[in-house]
């Protein structure tokens, strides 16, 4: 009677352990295991990236900045577009720079492209700098997002826009299924309204939240004052979402 009660504390002890390790892993990935779960977003996010980035002009001379580069496919999407312009990366785990480096060695050598490790709390870059700044599937994990949105604002150039990509968002569609996730994983969790309310707080100007309703899917484009003399930019635009999709 003894054993079967050891074994079963035993197994309930190594899942909750494997569990840990990965929730972990999805917030910092680090090791052999990251490398392998930050290649898996490459290929699992593409299609999300795509979307998103699908609603902000992107120019061959754009000097542009993804915080939270994991694997680097986001880098390789954007170096594809600015091919008279530069790509930066930034990512706090070693395993994911790492991994976007082998991915965008090419680029890395034509000088294209430039990826350091870093925080987006404190960005390793110097103010007015990028025309773009993109964060996809990665604020959720960020310690102060007031305060790291700033911070982003500070590296942007006037006119520039911050694209905020994600898979999901509080009050999607079959939201009781992800509550518990998010909660697990110690996630910032937000709503539409909360999105844009974030922007609006940290100084950002004509925002819109676009959102894929079939997908759970959402988008946030904020810009730094001076966004209307920009060219390609809508100047019409108010601080509310649209929803696409159904």
């Amino acid at each position: 009677m003894l054993e079967p009660l050891v074994r079963k504390i035993l197994t309930i002890a190594i899942a909750g352990g494997a569990m840990a390790i990965l929730l972990r892993q999805c917030r910092k990935p680090a090791w052999w295991l990251g490398r392998l779960i930050v290649r898996n977003m490459n290929v699992r996010h593409a299609r999300l990236t795509n979307w998103g980035l699908s609603h902000v002009p992107l120019e061959k001379s754009f000097t542009m900045l993804d915080v939270g580069c994991g694997g680097g496919r986001t880098i390789d999407t954007l170096a594809s577009a600015a091919t008279d312009g530069k790509v930066y990366g930034v990512d706090y785990s070693p395993a994911s720079v790492a991994t976007a480096r082998r991915t965008n060695a090419a680029r890395i050598e034509r000088g294209q492209v430039d990826i350091q490790q870093g925080s987006v709390s404190a960005l390793p870059f110097p103010a007015d700098m990028f025309d773009v700044v993109t964060a996809v599937e990665t604020h959720y994990y960020w310690p102060n997002l007031d305060a790291d949105l700033r911070e982003i604002l500070r590296v942007l150039k006037r006119g520039g826009a911050l694209v905020m990509i994600a898979e999901t968002y509080r009050e999607r569609r079959m939201d009781w299924l992800y509550r518990p996730v998010m909660r697990l994983l110690r996630a910032t969790y937000l709503t539409v309204d909360e999105h844009r309310a974030l922007f609006e707080r940290a100084g950002f100007e004509q925002v819109e939240v676009f959102t894929e309703r079939s997908r759970g899917w959402i988008c946030v484009i904020g810009r730094r004052e001076g966004s209307s003399s920009r060219p390609g930019y809508r100047t019409d635009v108010r601080s509310r979402p649209r929803n696409e999709g159904s």
